[in-house]
């Protein structure tokens, strides 16, 4: 039997629908799905370290990860030892009472940032900013938030008005008053802003969806002295950033204290959580003013611990420091008149292209690649930390040969 009639085969037995190729998953899916995402046409039925395989049994070398998301590659067995046994032994507990699971990782969170007190524990990155905002007005009495152009911190309410592009704000407006964008980069804009109304500045180290953007350490140290001048709280999204740098926590690069820094995407593995560190100008919070009914349960509770201790045991945010380094050098290295820049920190990559990047997305998928978009012109790469450099020179060499071809017809954006 064909390996896609295998594959087929095993898909059929879990579900209640007939299948019969590829194309009827893609054509169930379109007929009751949102509608809100723009897919590709792949169906992606299984995953292995570095690589996922489609249900014609192509295998694609995964720089998507989910939008950063699968940081330990996938199904790494740890993870899958990990939640495995919680979910043999208590998937759900609620924080009304405690848990073992819960404890442990609380404690090594605040173990992850000296200075450090308390957790909030949610489900996802939008979460964790909303809740790291509401934070930062309730200690601070104020209701102003600063946030830089070009910065991207989720899609609620909340965090959608800290978020810059206005083709996400506008068909919500009017969002939370109180926010203000200011330049990346451009510490007095960052002083002209701050002032006694304000609450919380929040800033990405790396702008993920803006463009793959490092700060400037200037930059990022005025904002701390700025928020401990002026009573304001020191907010920093390492939602995508987390793992991924060359350190755990990429403001380590930077020597900054945060009072607030939100987590999620890779924190476990690829299982759903989000958290907010909290430091000491925030403080214990009281009782009932958020919640989360979902947040810090046992299951993703168990997969965060696996995936931080895994992070520490294998070396891998300083190994992602290194292939990072390596892999920039040779991106930098191609000098095709098509790339106008190259840039990122560890294995969080942007390619800057001279010309929209959506048609070179899928000219990478159809070499077996998969990347993502970071706004219009830049090609995004989020491998897992356990891609082996033998990966990541087949990925120079596609993107080199996608980059010289003729691309494919150019389809619509998408986003993470």
């Amino acid at each position: 039997m064909a390996l896609l009639d295998v594959q087929i085969e095993q898909m059929a037995l879990h579900t209640e629908y007939p299948v019969t190729s590829p194309e009827e998953w893609q054509s169930l899916e379109d007929r009751h799905t949102s509608g809100v995402y723009t897919k590709r046409p792949v169906v992606v039925v299984r995953g292995e370290g570095a690589y996922v395989w489609d249900a014609a049994g192509r295998r694609y070398v995964d720089c998507a990860t989910g939008h950063g998301v699968a940081l330990l590659g996938h199904s790494h067995p740890r993870l899958v030892a990990a939640v495995q046994q919680q979910a043999e032994r208590l998937i759900t507990c609620a924080e009304a009472f405690y848990n073992d699971r819960r404890a442990e990782l609380q404690a090594e969170l605040v173990a992850l940032m000296p200075g450090m007190e308390r957790v909030f524990l949610c489900n996802s990155g939008t979460e964790a900013v909303e809740a790291a905002l509401k934070f930062a007005r309730l200690a601070t009495g104020r209701p102003g938030v600063v946030a830089a152009r070009n910065g991207f911190h989720g899609r609620t309410m909340g965090a959608l008005s800290a978020t810059w592009r206005p083709e996400y704000r506008r068909p919500f407006e009017p969002l939370v008053p109180g926010f203000s964008h200011v330049p990346y980069n451009d510490p007095a804009a960052l002083e002209a802003a701050v002032g006694p109304d304000t609450a919380a500045v929040i800033l990405e180290v790396v702008q993920g969806e803006g463009g793959i953007r490092p700060a400037d350490p200037a930059y990022l140290q005025r904002a701390q002295e700025l928020c401990r001048e002026r009573g304001a709280m020191l907010v920093i999204d390492e939602i995508q950033t987390f793992g991924r740098t060359g350190r755990i926590l990429a403001c380590e690069h930077y020597g900054l204290e945060p009072d607030l820094i939100c987590l999620a995407k890779g924190l476990a593995g690829g299982v759903p959580i989000g958290a907010v560190l909290i430091g000491p100008r925030v403080g214990k919070l009281p009782p009932s003013v958020h919640g989360s009914t979902f947040g810090g349960n046992p299951l993703a509770c168990a997969a965060a611990l696996a995936t931080l201790r895994t992070l520490r045991k294998d070396s891998l945010p300083a190994r992602a420091g290194e292939l990072g380094a390596w892999f920039l050098a040779r991106l930098r290295a191609l000098s095709l008149p098509i790339i106008r820049e190259v840039r990122g920190l560890g294995l969080m990559v942007g390619i800057e292209l001279r010309r929209r990047a959506r048609p070179y997305l899928m000219a990478l998928l159809q070499r077996g690649v998969l990347a993502l978009p970071a706004g219009p012109t830049v090609l995004r790469f989020l491998p897992p930390l356990v891609i082996s450099p033998d990966d990541l020179e087949f990925v120079v060499q596609a993107v080199a040969d996608a980059l010289q071809a003729p691309p494919p017809a150019e389809g619509e954006g998408e986003d993470g």
